[in-house]
């Protein structure tokens, strides 16, 4: 029978967290390095960086327990890992292959991180900013409201009621079949692109405060009022500082990536070369 290393790892907290009782008063503790060895198991140490890579693999509920508890816990799993490993000397490809990839995987990660960083300077969120916005028209953004129902002739007789004075809000409210009829039909605002062609191209041509004729749309009949317009201004660098370096990170990423294969030597199979139904094999491993 096959036991899962997380499932392991994490009924082994849950008894351990469970038992935990309150801290007495404490003495003065060793401080840790991340080489510090924290346990020695028949001459193998564990080092308090392998606690803390085994922490950060914790489901989220237990990484906000206590650090003393949690610390406790977690060398008492390893210490039983650690003698259980050394009852074997079978060393299968399996284990090989992960270390393979986690190492692969921490170390193209630190550099990727270390690019991105390095990306996101003052003088490079100016640039990008000035290269985003200086040069952006300003575009009008529109408040509107609408009534929408199944057909031409009650979105007319909705028209004449609006002629009568009746009040836009509560006839959408009364009539309106689209989710925003209990909000009195209202849109709030939105740009170009935002609603569908006929819809948009209706709203453009109001005056505020104007009722449109019929819109016909892939969703019915549309009675519009424009609330009113405005042209929006860019933001400012600092509302779109985060963005911004978003950008900047991902750039960084990919040139760093593409750098590296311009001038790597690479050499890869496609699923044209190799039978890829190896993946989804679960014997695969075990071979």
């Amino acid at each position: 029978m096959k036991l899962n290393s997380r499932f392991l790892l994490t009924t082994a907290a849950a008894i351990g967290l469970a038992s935990a009782v309150a801290a007495q008063e404490a003495p003065e503790l060793e401080k840790a390095d991340f080489g510090t060895v924290v346990a020695t198991v028949n001459g193998t140490d564990i080092t308090a960086g392998e606690v803390v890579l085994m922490r950060s693999r914790l489901p989220q509920q237990y990484q906000q327990m206590p650090d003393g508890d949690l610390f406790d816990t977690l060398l008492e799993q390893m210490v039983n890992q650690q003698l259980l490993a050394a009852e074997t000397t079978e060393r299968p490809p399996l284990v090989d292959a992960a270390i393979a990839n986690e190492e692969r995987t921490l170390l193209s990660g630190m550099v990727l991180s270390e690019a991105a960083e390095a990306a996101v300077t003052d003088e490079a969120l100016q640039a990008l900013y000035d290269e985003t916005y200086s040069s952006a028209e300003p575009s009008r953004e529109y408040h509107a409201a609408h009534i929408l129902v199944e057909t031409e002739e009650e979105a007319r007789e909705i028209i004449d009621e609006l002629n009568g004075g009746a009040d836009f809000a509560e006839l959408a409210q009364k009539r309106s079949t689209g989710p925003s009829g209990p909000n009195g039909g209202d849109l709030g605002w939105f740009g170009a692109g935002m609603m569908v062609p006929e819809f948009e191209q209706a709203v453009m041509a109001l005056e505020t405060g104007a009722i449109s004729e019929p819109v016909q749309t892939q969703f019915g009949w549309h009675v519009i009022k424009l609330e009113e317009s405005r042209l929006s201004e860019a933001p400012s660098l600092d509302e779109v500082r985060g963005e911004l370096a978003q950008t900047l990170q991902r750039r960084a990423v990919e040139e760093k990536i593409n750098s590296l294969i311009d001038v790597g030597d690479v050499t890869r199979k496609s699923s044209q070369e190799i039978d890829a139904s190896f993946m989804s094999d679960p014997s695969f491993i075990e071979e």
